[in-house]
């Protein structure tokens, strides 16, 4: 396994906005949720990782390439300042590996003889039910 990404601080913005749903008088005046933009294109992760992370069909990347996470499941702010910043980091570490090449593979020749005699069965099966003609 290769060594875990990091994402440095200066490439990440983030800012404070009001959380939604419930939360009394709080959420009403304290701006605790986090929204975190990370660009990847201007990112200094390896081309192929920034490739890797552009071709997911995830909808919090815009079509800019600019990933948009948003953290308002605790109630403080450095809390879900923490939370973005590690689903940053688990989104990026994701995509880390690339992924195992596909090998070709072929039928064994005892499976490849099984599907034609269970074919050439069926057929005479078939065969058989043609309808007789009779003479008069």
């Amino acid at each position: 396994m290769t060594e875990p990404l990091h994402v440095r601080e200066d490439e990440v913005a983030l800012s404070a906005i009001r959380a939604q749903g419930a939360g009394g008088q709080n959420v009403n005046k304290v701006s605790s949720a986090i929204h975190l933009r990370f660009d990847i294109a201007a990112s200094s992760l390896p081309d192929d990782v920034k490739a890797r992370l552009l071709a997911l069909h995830d909808s919090r990347i815009n079509k800019d390439g600019v990933l948009v996470l948003k953290a308002q499941q605790h109630r403080t702010q450095e809390m879900n300042r923490f939370d973005a910043l590690i689903r940053l980091h688990e989104l990026v570490n994701s995509v880390a590996e690339p992924p195992k090449a596909r090998k070709a593979t072929k039928p064994t020749r005892a499976s490849v003889r099984r599907v034609r005699q269970a074919k050439t069965q069926r057929s005479e099966v078939k065969a058989a039910r043609v309808r007789v003609q009779y003479e008069n």
